[in-house]
């Protein structure tokens, strides 16, 4: 699949599998919601930036987003939940909440 389909329908999977909805996206992201309507119907490509945007709203990497084997989209419902509380969280909660994991792995 050539990049000016893949990431457009990368992004509408990804919206599908974990629930949240191409507004809460670009809420989360600071994304336009009609530029983000140009990318997901392939009428622009984003540029890496905001691409990095668009997998920190989803928590996960650029090299996860050109993954094509699905790994990353096989959320437990548990995890659903937790990828889409926290795409709602500001970067200060975001690293408060990985603080507190990381002491916990200490434990």
């Amino acid at each position: 699949m050539c990049i000016e389909n893949y990431i457009p329908a990368k992004i509408i999977e990804l919206c599908t599998k974990t629930g949240i909805t191409k507004y809460r996206l670009s809420q989360t992201t600071g994304i336009s919601q009609s530029a983000l309507s140009d990318i997901t119907k392939g009428k622009n490509l984003p540029g890496v930036i905001t691409l990095e945007k668009i997998c920190d709203a989803f928590g996960i990497t650029l090299a996860q987003f050109f993954t094509e084997d699905g790994n990353i989209l096989d959320l437990s419902e548990e995890q659903k939940r937790l990828l889409q509380t926290w795409s709602t969280l500001t970067p200060e909660e975001k690293n408060f909440i990985n603080t507190c994991m990381e002491s916990l792995k200490g434990k």
